[in-house]
């Protein structure tokens, strides 16, 4: 049996009698908790997986387990959640951007660099195969983080605080990327100029001029009003987003072998779920905000430079991480 509590004590389905049932058999049972952590509220694409992983774990193994998820960024943002895994402590599992886990695994930006997929089939084709396996390696052996599933499908493009719809535009551009140096050298050659800084920081930033824009895809831009400060979306395409549920090593060990097998078989279904629903919900997102007129949607003139001129960086960037063959069998799928 599986027991649910989030911060907010949310489950899809459940009435009120059932909520308490379950907060009182959270109380007097001995059995395991889980504890996980969203950024963002029920409603996200992140939040619903994770609760769909829960759910499938609970069809697959037949002892107690708790899942406590805590949502809206009560447990911190995604850096904070990268050392509460590596230590095992305070989060057990959680989706987030590779980039986030750069600084104990170097190699892991790699599967969500800019401009790595021509499209979504490629996309999928990539996730649903093992060619992302030497990178997960890397993650458990230098971080202790287990990937157990692959989710994410956003659409990445740039919000800015005025039009950009062209190179020229693009040039000069203060942006904000997420922490990997892969990010930053990427729209470097893109003649922006990016930085690294938090991501709970990224609206104050904008409102104080400290930087114009980032890059982001439409659910996180819809469910913390960042059109609100940014309120421009240029469609530059340049990444599908690679979201991986992962687990920390410490906690997976711990785990009984039936309870470990349940959580890796669920890891994947829950990866496949989570695909198909941030895909769809992606666009819908992008045009309710446009609908509302919270964000003026432009098309970039000129996209195909912008592959030619990143295909050097990517290179190199491999090339450092003695990650070649792999870039290239990524291309080639």
């Amino acid at each position: 049996m599986t027991t649910f509590n989030t911060a907010k004590t949310f489950f899809k389905g459940a009435g009120v009698a059932g909520l308490l049932t379950a907060a009182a058999s959270a109380a007097s049972a001995q059995d395991m908790t889980l504890r996980g952590a969203s950024m963002f509220d029920e409603d996200h694409a992140f939040t619903k997986t994770m609760v769909r992983f829960a759910e499938l774990v609970d069809e697959k193994y037949d002892g107690d387990v708790t899942f406590d998820l805590r949502l809206n960024g009560e447990l911190g943002v995604e850096a904070d959640y990268v050392t509460f895994l590596q230590q095992g402590v305070a989060v057990d599992y959680t989706i987030m951007a590779p980039s986030n886990m750069a600084t104990f695994a170097p190699s892991i930006p790699l599967m969500d660099m800019p401009f790595l997929f021509r499209d979504q089939a490629h996309w999928e084709a990539v996730l649903s195969s093992d060619v992302l396996a030497p990178l997960e390696a890397e993650l458990l052996e230098k971080a202790d983080i287990m990937v157990v599933g692959y989710t994410g499908g956003g659409v990445r493009n740039i919000i800015s605080n005025a039009p950009i719809a062209n190179l020229e535009e693009l040039n000069g551009f203060k942006m904000r990327v997420m922490g990997a140096p892969i990010q930053a050298q990427i729209f470097s050659a893109l003649t922006a100029a990016p930085s690294a800084i938090a991501y709970n920081e990224v609206y104050n930033a904008i409102q104080t001029g400290v930087i114009a824009g980032f890059e982001n895809e439409a659910a996180s831009i819809q469910n913390l009003k960042f059109y609100e400060v940014a309120p421009y979306l240029t469609l530059t395409r340049h990444a599908i987003t690679v979201r991986p549920i992962v687990m920390s090593g410490k906690t997976f060990r711990k785990l009984p072998e039936d309870l470990q097998a349940a959580v890796l078989a669920a890891g994947e279904e829950a990866g496949t779920f989570g695909r198909e629903l941030e895909s769809r919900e992606d666009a819908q997102k992008l045009q309710e905000m446009a609908d509302a007129e919270q964000l003026t949607v432009l098309e970039f003139e000129g996209r195909e430079q912008l592959l030619d001129m990143v295909v050097p960086v990517q290179d190199s960037y491999a090339e450092s991480l003695g990650a070649v063959e792999l870039l290239t069998a990524i291309r080639d799928m």
